[in-house]
């Protein structure tokens, strides 16, 4: 008999039991109910508007996810990569971003969606010490943005964010160049200069890069060639600090430079190859 309670006790235990599962799924289903998507976006947007980028991404994520097919789901999908950018959350940005493009590659604010994803790795720029991977995405995403939408205001943008990146990636090369002259390997630091003039001429690097050759192919006794590019130096940069200092390298003990109009230009009896 107390064998036979025991079965029927625990058996009214694990009824009771399920009964109480069933009212806690019961009561969590009743709990979530699906709102407009009017309040959803407009609840997303004040979110943003206070600052809270993390959570307003997730509201937008939100709006979409209970009303895919809406207008306003389209928009989300973009606003979510624009609160995961201000977050500095870039690579879920980046692929909100890219999920948009894919889904819209004919919506009226593709352009914005490419020049935002252009950002995401244009903030990622870092200093010239460090390793560059972001700034040469940077650059392809920027040159996308300036070929794909040529004469709107993103191209614009990217076109000068571009050259502030090839400007970032010739300093890297002077970083290098000038560890490697410091130290005395003046064939490395020659081939890193070399790479500035001819990759990244129209960078406010180039005269110095002119300049650190000239320097290196006086110290190696090759006054031909430090004449040549002193001559180059020049004839493009003749206002600069650093055509000063080499004509004064490869002319020692004058005063100043000539100019374009004095015989020629500076060493104008030169070719400039």
């Amino acid at each position: 008999m107390p064998e036979q309670a025991f079965r029927r006790t625990s058996w009214l235990a694990a009824v009771a039991g399920l009964l109480m599962l069933g009212a806690c799924s019961s009561t969590e289903t009743d709990e979530y109910v699906e709102d407009s998507v009017e309040s959803l976006y407009n609840q997303a947007m004040d979110t943003l508007e206070a600052r809270r980028y993390e959570a307003a991404a997730t509201d937008f994520e939100e709006v979409e996810r209970q009303h895919p097919y809406s207008v306003w789901a389209t928009k989300a999908q973009l606003m979510a990569g624009y609160a995961y950018y201000k977050a500095e959350e870039y690579d879920l940005a980046i692929s909100a971003l890219e999920r948009f493009i894919s889904l819209h590659p004919s919506h009226d604010d593709v352009p914005y969606a490419y020049y935002l994803r252009a950002l995401c790795h244009y903030d990622r720029i870092v200093d010239v010490e460090r390793d560059q991977s972001h700034t040469r995405e940077a650059m392809d995403a920027l040159q996308e943005v300036a070929a794909r939408f040529p004469g709107s205001d993103y191209a614009r943008d990217a076109k000068l964010k571009y050259e502030l990146t090839r400007d970032h990636l010739a300093g890297k090369e002077m970083e290098i160049g000038r560890f490697y002259h410091r130290r005395g390997h003046l064939l490395a630091a020659l081939n890193r200069f070399k790479r500035v003039v001819e990759d990244y001429e129209t960078t406010t690097h180039a005269a110095e890069a002119l300049h650190r050759m000239v320097e290196i192919y006086v110290a190696l006794g090759l006054g031909n060639e430090a004449r040549k590019t002193a001559a180059v130096l020049g004839h493009n940069f003749p206002g600069s600090d650093w055509y000063i200092d080499t004509y004064r390298l490869v002319e020692p003990g004058a005063d100043l430079p000539p100019t374009e109009e004095e015989d020629g230009g500076w060493f104008g009896w030169l070719p400039f190859l």
